[in-house]
């Protein structure tokens, strides 16, 4: 049983960046690790999932360009790297593990709590 804690988050203009970190309680170089959106009344949206197994890493294409996805497998530990952000971006951020790479939120068996990133216009 794998457990994740993310940070980072927090206020910050539209333009700015933000480092989100996902810590884990175990191993994840098995793990595909992913990041999901859910702004209020909205369903949980992917941004991104990191194959490292497989040398694969995936970007929601409202994201790609801007966002960067890695991960240090010594520290357990998966980052969200998130640049020129805009006001669409605020949302919880979370991070998720699974056995494959997959873009919907029912592959991932693990997940964490979220941290909520507010971009201001």
């Amino acid at each position: 049983q794998v457990q994740l804690v993310e940070s980072g988050g927090g206020l910050v203009q539209a333009g700015g960046s933000l480092r989100l970190s996902c810590a884990a309680s175990g191993r994840i170089s098995s793990y595909v690790m992913g990041w999901f959106r859910q702004a209020p009344g909205k369903e949980r949206e992917f941004v991104t999932a990191l194959d490292w197994s497989g040398g694969r890493t995936l970007y929601a294409d409202s994201v790609k360009g801007r966002f960067t996805a890695s991960r240090d497998n010594r520290k357990n530990t998966v980052f969200l790297q998130m640049n020129t952000l805009k006001p669409e971006d605020t949302a919880v951020y979370y991070c998720a593990a699974s056995s494959g790479l997959a873009t919907t939120p029912s592959y991932y068996a693990h997940w964490g709590l979220g941290t909520q990133v507010t971009v201001s216009s």
